[in-house]
C-alpha cells in the first residue's frame, strides 16, 4: 500500500463544513496516514485568518492591553468548530496556557504557531489520529535555518511509531526550546519535511484550486491547468510570482524524489497537478508549461568601449552590488554593454552608493537606470525541441504593440525571460498566453 502525506491549507480547514470535507478525503484512502494542517483561514472575503488574529492579540498583550475580550473571539472560532463537529474535546487548558504566554511575551513566532497547534488538536481528535507536536521533532539552528538532517533523522524515527498521525504545520523549535516559525505559507514546508521523513510515495497538498494554473487568473480568464510539471519548471514559475505552493517546500521532497500532487479540497475528484522530478517531453503537454511575471524591477545599463577585453569587468560590477547588499536578477549583455536587472526597491535603498561604486570600479563611458520594468518568464520543458518558440513569443508581443526592453534565455532552454515596461505587463502576458493557448 502506498504511503501518502497530506497537507491541508487554511481555506480547507476554515470551519466545520470544511473539516468534514477533509475527513471524507482522508478516510477515503487508507494510505493517507500523516496529515499536516494549517490554521483556520478565511470563511468569507471579509473574514480574518486565525493567524492574523493571533498576531493582533499578541501585539495587544505586548503593549500592555487587556486581551481577554479579543482572545475570546479566537476561542469562539475554535469552539464553534468543535461544537459543529460534535466531538468531545475541550481546549480550555490550552487557551489558558496561550493567554498566559502572551502576557509574558513568549514571542510572535509562538503566537502565530498556536493557530496550527490548536487546529491540529481538533483534527487529530476528529480523525481519531495520534497528535505529534512538531516543536519536538522539527529543529532550527541558532541562525534560524532549518536543521534538516537532524529533523529528518528524529522525525523519521518518531513517525515509525505511529500508523496515523496529525502533525501541525508552520513551526518547530530553536536550540533554546523557543518556538520558531517558517515564513508565511510554511505549512507547505512542514508537509514536505514530513513526506521526506516518512518516505512517502506521494505528498498531496490540498488547497482551494484544481491545480497549478498556466497563468495568473487575475489577468488571464480561465487559464488552463498544468497536469504535470517538473520541479525545475515549478521553481522558475514560483520565483516569478506563481504562488500555489511555497517555494521552499519543493526542496525536501525534490531531494527525496517524492512527487507532489496539488489537489482541491472543494473538488476532490479533480486530478490536480502532479509535480515530478522529470517528465517526458512527449506527454501530451504543449510547448510551454506556464507563464508568470512580476513588476517592480529596474535595469542599470553600463556602456564602455572594449568592455569585453577588460578582464574582471563583470566581477567588479557585481562586487559593488554585493557590497551594498543588492541581489541581481539577470545580466543581459553585449560586447560593449552590460545590463543588470535588480529589484527597484532594493536598488533605491542604496542607489547613490551603487552608482558611485560602479563609476569608481570600472569607469564606464555612460550609465543609465530605467525603473518601471516588469519581467515575464515563459517556461516549458518542451521548448528545447520546439522550433520557432522564441519567434512566436516575440511576434505575439509585437502584434500587441509592445516593445521588448530585455531578453534573457538560459543555456538549458527551459525558460525565456523578457522585460517590458510595467504599463505593458498585462497586455504582453495575455498576448503570449493566447499565442500558445488559444481559446477553443
Amino acid at each position: 500500500m502506498q504511503l501518502k502525506v497530506v497537507k491541508f491549507g487554511g481555506s480547507s480547514l476554515a470551519d466545520a463544513a470544511q473539516f468534514k470535507k477533509v475527513y471524507d478525503i482522508i478516510k477515503s484512502d487508507k494510505s493517507r496516514r500523516f496529515v499536516v494542517p494549517s490554521a483556520p483561514g478565511k470563511r468569507s472575503k471579509d473574514d480574518t485568518k486565525v493567524t492574523d488574529m493571533l498576531y493582533i492579540c499578541y501585539d495587544m498583550a505586548a503593549s500592555g492591553d487587556i486581551i481577554d475580550e479579543y482572545f475570546g473571539f479566537i476561542e469562539k472560532r475554535y469552539n464553534e468548530i468543535i461544537r459543529e463537529l460534535g466531538i468531545e474535546l475541550s481546549l480550555e487548558k490550552e487557551f489558558e496556557v496561550i493567554k498566559n504566554a502572551f502576557t509574558h511575551k513568549a514571542g510572535k513566532d509562538y503566537a502565530a504557531s498556536r493557530g496550527e497547534y490548536l487546529n491540529g488538536k481538533i483534527l487529530a481528535k476528529y480523525l481519531d489520529f495520534d497528535f505529534i507536536d512538531p516543536a519536538e521533532f522539527i529543529y532550527f539552528k541558532d541562525n534560524g535555518t532549518l536543521d534538516s538532517e537532524r529533523t529528518n533523522l528524529l522525525l523519521a524515527d518518531e513517525l515509525k511509531r505511529h500508523d496515523y498521525a496529525v502533525i501541525p504545520g508552520f513551526y518547530g523549535s530553536m536550540p533554546n526550546d523557543t518556538i520558531k516559525t517558517f515564513s508565511r505559507g510554511g505549512s507547505d514546508i512542514t508537509g514536505s519535511i514530513v513526506a521526506r521523513a516518512a518516505g512517502a510515495d506521494v505528498y498531496e497538498n490540498w488547497t482551494d484550486v484544481d491545480g497549478f494554473l498556466m497563468a495568473d487568473p487575475r489577468i488571464i480568464d480561465n487559464p488552463d491547468i498544468i497536469r504535470t510539471i517538473t520541479y525545475r519548471e515549478l521553481r522558475e514559475l514560483s520565483y516569478m510570482g506563481a504562488t500555489v505552493l511555497h517555494e521552499d517546500a519543493i526542496f525536501p521532497v525534490r531531494f527525496a524524489g517524492i512527487p507532489i500532487n496539488i489537489r482541491n479540497t472543494n473538488n476532490p475528484e479533480a486530478k490536480g497537478t502532479l509535480i515530478v522530478a522529470t517528465s517526458s517531453k512527449n506527454d501530451g503537454h504543449g510547448v510551454i508549461t506556464g507563464i508568470a511575471g512580476k513588476k517592480g524591477f529596474s535595469t542599470l545599463t553600463i556602456e564602455k568601449d572594449m568592455m569585453n577585453a577588460e578582464i574582471g569587468f563583470g566581477r567588479r560590477v557585481l562586487e559593488v552590488f554585493e557590497q551594498n547588499e543588492v541581489c541581481f536578477e539577470h545580466l543581459p549583455s553585449g560586447i560593449d554593454t552590460l545590463s543588470v536587472v535588480v529589484s527597484t526597491s532594493e536598488l533605491h535603498k542604496n542607489k547613490d552608493k551603487v552608482l558611485n561604486g560602479i563609476f569608481k570600479a570600472v569607469t564606464p563611458d555612460s550609465m543609465t537606470v530605467e525603473d518601471g520594468i516588469a519581467l515575464i518568464a515563459i517556461v516549458g520543458r518542451g521548448m528545447v525541441e520546439a522550433k520557432g518558440t522564441a519567434s512566436r513569443i516575440f511576434k505575439s508581443i509585437s502584434d500587441a504593440d509592445v516593445n521588448i526592453k530585455m531578453i534573457d534565455q538560459g543555456s538549458s532552454e527551459l525558460s525565456i525571460i523578457i522585460g517590458i515596461t510595467e504599463d505593458d505587463f498585462e497586455v504582453a502576458l495575455k498576448a503570449i498566453y493566447n499565442e500558445f493557448c488559444p481559446k477553443k
